[in-house]
């Protein structure tokens, strides 16, 4: 019922003739929003803590907030674990094997990979994370309009409940 409670991540692979770009997100469940994202040439866990830490940076989280993710090494490395605790998040993570789980994310994931990646070609990791940041940014958090949001923009959604609060 409010933006920054419930979150859910993964990480996707991005390829490039340098080899792969790595993009680990941050959604948020109530306006679908990418509000957290990084791109690295590693699967190392800083990756997904810096993913988090950005979310944290960028928007505001509720006290308590819930992070959903897959079982990957990232997500139930320590380091993350330390790192989610220092921002009051806690994490949850889904049965393993069961891809429906973390269905927020997965769409995610392939809304990105179908409207960008796989109609470009990229040359270069700094080409890839230019341009994927444009989608994240320009096109996906402000544009692209979501069924489950009553075909709205994420930025429309947050923009909204803001409103609304203020109103009350």
């Amino acid at each position: 019922d409010v933006p920054g409670t419930k979150l859910v991540g993964d990480i996707t692979y991005l390829p490039t003739w340098q080899g792969w770009l790595y993009l680990a997100t941050v959604i948020d469940c109530h306006t679908k929003a990418c509000i957290g994202y990084a791109l690295a040439d590693h699967l190392r866990a800083d990756l997904v803590i810096d993913s988090l830490q950005m979310a944290a940076r960028n928007y505001t989280l509720s006290d308590g907030a819930i992070f959903h993710s897959d079982r990957g090494t990232q997500y139930t490395s320590q380091s993350f674990a330390e790192a989610a605790a220092e921002l009051g998040v806690r994490r949850s993570v889904g049965r393993t094997g069961s891809c429906f789980d973390n269905a927020l994310a997965e769409s995610f994931n392939a809304s990105l990979k179908v409207e960008r990646v796989h109609r470009t070609v990229y040359p270069t990791r700094e080409h890839a994370r230019k341009d994927v940041t444009r989608y994240i940014e320009f096109r996906y958090n402000t544009k692209r309009l979501h069924s489950a949001l009553g075909y709205r923009t994420p930025r429309e959604a947050y923009n909204e409940y803001q409103n609304q609060r203020q109103a009350a």
